[in-house]
């Protein structure tokens, strides 16, 4: 029987929920000029690339350059989340499915964003993929920062 795992992890974000989250939805193509260390590109490969249906393919940087081609599968504009599911690319090959979820939130005074992963693995030699939600996570705080200077 197959078993979905989840993580998540949240960082603090000094810039407002609604601003971070239109990124992600409306200006990924920013991205690349926000975090160029991390991220090379980002294609709209189908659709519009902010809507459920879009696919796109990422090029983005940890250790080596590598390629990730996701789909959208959810956008709540009410809760500021979008969920985005792996369809291709080197993540693909050690895990069956791979989810994740943005979502920006204010709570008390303090605005967060939280990511979460659901994800299969291929086998039990996979590691958990700690190191993709440290990445998403740290791209966020990237994007928190340009968005105060901006």
């Amino acid at each position: 029987m197959a078993q979905l795992h989840r993580l998540e992890l949240q960082t603090q974000i000094s810039s407002s929920p609604d601003k971070i989250f239109d990124i992600y939805k409306n200006k990924t193509y920013l991205m690349p000029n926000i975090t160029p260390d991390k991220l090379l590109s980002i294609q709209v490969l189908e659709g519009d690339g902010k809507s459920v249906g879009s696919v796109r393919l990422w090029t983005y940087v940890m250790g080596i350059p590598v390629i990730a081609k996701d789909k959208i599968v959810d956008v709540d504009e009410e809760n500021k989340s979008i969920t985005f599911e792996l369809i291709g690319g080197e993540v693909t090959k050690y895990f069956k499915c791979f989810k994740a979820t943005f979502e920006a939130t204010a709570k008390a005074d303090k605005n967060i964003v939280r990511w979460s992963l659901e994800y299969e693995k291929a086998s039990e030699d996979v590691p958990n993929p700690h190191s993709h939600l440290e990445f998403l996570v740290n791209v966020s705080r990237e994007i928190d920062a340009y968005l105060l200077k901006a």
